[in-house]
């Protein structure tokens, strides 16, 4: 198994060219095809109300309409410019409507899905997170995060996973298997590992490096228990302290009167994160 098919999700944001750049330099890693998609909502909000007049709304939906073909012709530019100097083969694909139901649909025929990171604060942020959320949750396939601020413009020789003998976890670990095959070092922790039938085994971590080892990987294994510092922080201290270039970790959440909600671990992974992060649910 390998890396094939890659989609990188480029919106408007400033953060698109560094999301770009790292999509990229997997994509020449593992000699895969890179699938650009500039997903958009170009249609008037849905709580506009007519008081402008037919008239007035008409021409502000036609403004919308140009500023989005504006946005996304720049943006094919750039992408094709990046293939071109990259000698990366690839396409470009464009939605106008429903960014994430469109993102998480063309997901499903790729093998990772590159996405932002939500920035806390911003005016894109709850949509943002709604996009990230939707193809985790529908696409079925792993979602690489990239951070709001940093630049990563090459593919992570160092990665460290999150390991809790759980179904979430157990999909990231498969999902990453390309990625830990190409790094150099690859570290599995387990934090405030539980024992006993559907946890972890007599030594936290071990049985999951011994089984990357038989898919070519070699991992060392380790464990932390604290009870002062939340898991999020411990692993990203961890990526610190090691000098991590991605985090690999299972995607934890349920549904809630049909509202998808992040479990606490990876709220806090995505609300403080500084290197990239592949999700899996």
């Amino acid at each position: 198994m390998g890396l094939r098919d890659l989609l990188v999700h480029l919106d408007a944001s400033p953060r698109a060219a560094a999301r770009l750049d790292f999509a990229a330099a997997l994509a020449a890693r593992h000699g895969a095809h890179l699938v650009g998609l500039h997903a958009v909502e170009a249609s008037l909000p849905a709580g506009l109300t007519s008081d402008l007049g037919g008239a007035a709304l008409g021409q502000l939906a036609q403004r919308m309409r140009e500023e989005a073909q504006a946005q996304a012709g720049r943006s094919r530019a750039s992408f094709e410019e990046k293939l071109r100097r990259d000698g990366l083969q690839g396409e470009w694909r464009e939605a106008t409507t429903l960014p994430a139901e469109a993102v998480a649909l063309h997901a499903r025929y790729a093998d990772l899905a590159v996405l932002g990171q939500p920035q806390p604060g911003s005016a894109e942020a709850m949509l943002d997170a709604a996009l990230l959320e939707s193809v985790l949750f529908q696409s079925g396939r792993p979602v690489l995060t990239v951070p709001h601020s940093g630049h990563f413009a090459s593919a992570p020789e160092r990665v460290l996973v999150a390991w809790n003998a759980g179904r979430e976890a157990t999909r990231a670990v498969h999902d990453a298997l390309p990625l830990l095959r190409a790094a150099s070092h690859v570290a599995v922790v387990a934090i405030n590992p539980r024992h006993g039938i559907g946890g972890h085994g007599d030594v936290p971590a071990a049985d999951i490096a011994l089984h990357l080892a038989r898919h070519g990987v070699t991992a060392t294994a380790a464990h932390i228990v604290t009870e002062e510092v939340p898991e999020a922080d411990v692993l990203l201290n961890e990526a610190a302290d090691s000098d991590i270039g991605l985090i690999v970790m299972g995607a934890y959440g349920h549904s809630r009167l049909r509202q998808l909600i992040l479990g606490g671990v990876t709220r806090g992974i995505l609300a403080r994160m500084t290197v990239p992060v592949l999700l899996a649910h």
